[in-house]
């Protein structure tokens, strides 16, 4: 094993341990929406050179932690072992469109674009799944007063995912831009394929 192929699996090593960890925090209590999703599919977006690896992992963090929660801590809401919550099949394909927007808008990681992206994939999430759980709502009018309403009542929880975006994302990219000061091996520039 060459020094090159050695710096890439170190990368790939800790840049997948830091999303496992993030994903590890939705056990811990938190205010509504307020969680590492996002950060983790732009971090994966920004540090997995392989494109394929840069949403299958965030991704599989996102499915892996919700099995755990779906089935151990809101088990009494199931009957029976659960593997995908209704809807939540959508949720991995807009974490995984988060992924995408990661790979292009953080080709080059700085604070500003961290920042910019952060809040691109709050508001890329709050669109999106309130869209996504319009149509067919019983609870919502099927015409555009409907799909207004839809977004408004989801106006609440939309600050939770801000904050969970920007603290996730300060945690992951700030601490492993603070790793990549340590760990020079850390900072190999990858072709992604």
């Amino acid at each position: 094993m060459n020094a090159t192929t050695k710096s890439i699996d170190l990368r790939l090593g800790a840049a997948v341990l830091f999303i496992l960890v993030a994903a590890a925090t939705r056990f811990v209590p938190h205010p509504y929406n307020f969680s590492p999703l996002g950060a983790m599919a732009l971090f994966g977006g920004a540090y997995l050179s392989k494109r394929w690896l840069a949403v299958l992992i965030p991704v599989a963090a996102a499915f892996l932690s919700d099995l755990l929660i779906n089935n151990v801590l809101y088990s009494e809401y199931y009957d029976g072992f659960t593997w995908m919550a209704e809807g939540s099949g959508w949720m991995y394909l807009i974490y995984a469109s988060i992924a995408v927007m990661g790979m292009f808008a953080l080709r080059a990681v700085s604070v500003g674009r961290v920042l910019g992206a952060s809040l691109g994939s709050s508001v890329i999430f709050f669109l999106a799944s309130n869209f996504l759980c319009w149509p067919g709502n019983t609870m919502y009018a099927q015409d555009m007063g409907g799909l207004v309403t839809c977004y408004a009542a989801g106006l609440p929880f939309f600050p939770g995912t801000v904050a969970g975006d920007l603290v996730y994302s300060t945690a992951l990219f700030g601490g492993f831009a603070l790793l990549q000061r340590y760990v020079p091996e850390l900072r190999a520039v990858t072709v992604r394929r």
